[in-house]
């Protein structure tokens, strides 16, 4: 992968394609939460694999993560990820009732996170399947507790057996202007992001 600083004219046009995808993720989400949450990217760009978690700030803190990848030649993971509170809040939202203070979340509450982050994946895939032409499909979502930069040097491990630089597309959340502490991580494979500046070259 060739090295991309911000002022890259494909990591600009990139930039573009992955707040469009976000867009539409933005209204599946806004469909799915009644109106009450929307998301934006946040950034996107490269980082040193060994910088990742201190450059997106991710530290030792416990997550609660639900986790997809992408199956097929094309590949990636998409990780959604939201602190313990956010986390039980949205989970009440969308199941019409009081925050569960129980240490245990339920499957009920896991069900609702995890086809939120299905939800979100596959809005994000429809945008990159029309313009790779190549259908990328998410993996049945998996509920996960874990320390958040454990998940996320796992997921960059494939970018990188092929180069010391990952790139990372991060999303935020707000419901009513207030930023929340949830966050959508995609890391696309080589292949993918290949395919995804192929993409881009034709484009431009």
């Amino acid at each position: 992968m060739n090295d991309l600083s911000p002022s890259d004219p494909n990591l600009m046009v990139l930039s573009s394609l992955f707040t469009a995808a976000t867009a539409h993720a933005s209204e599946a989400m806004g469909k799915w939460a009644n109106g009450k949450i929307s998301l934006s990217l946040d950034e996107l760009r490269e980082v040193a694999l060994e910088e990742v978690s201190d450059e997106l700030d991710i530290g030792d803190e416990l997550f609660t993560m639900v986790v997809l990848n992408l199956e097929g030649e094309l590949g990636g993971q998409l990780i959604l990820t939201f602190d313990e509170q956010n986390g039980r809040q949205l989970a009440a939202s969308l199941l019409g009732r009081e925050v569960n203070t129980d240490p245990e979340w339920s499957d009920l509450e896991k069900s609702a996170l995890s086809e939120t982050g299905n939800i979100l994946a596959c809005a994000y895939m429809t945008v990159l399947t029309e313009v790779i032409a190549t259908a990328l499909v998410p993996s049945p979502p998996y509920f996960i507790q874990d320390y958040g930069a454990s998940v996320l040097q796992q997921a960059v491990m494939t970018q990188a057996m092929v180069s010391d630089r990952v790139l990372i597309c991060r999303t935020i959340f707000q419901r009513d202007n207030e930023v929340l502490n949830w966050n959508i991580f995609f890391v696309p494979t080589q292949e993918l992001l290949s395919a995804l500046e192929n993409a881009v070259e034709t484009i431009t």
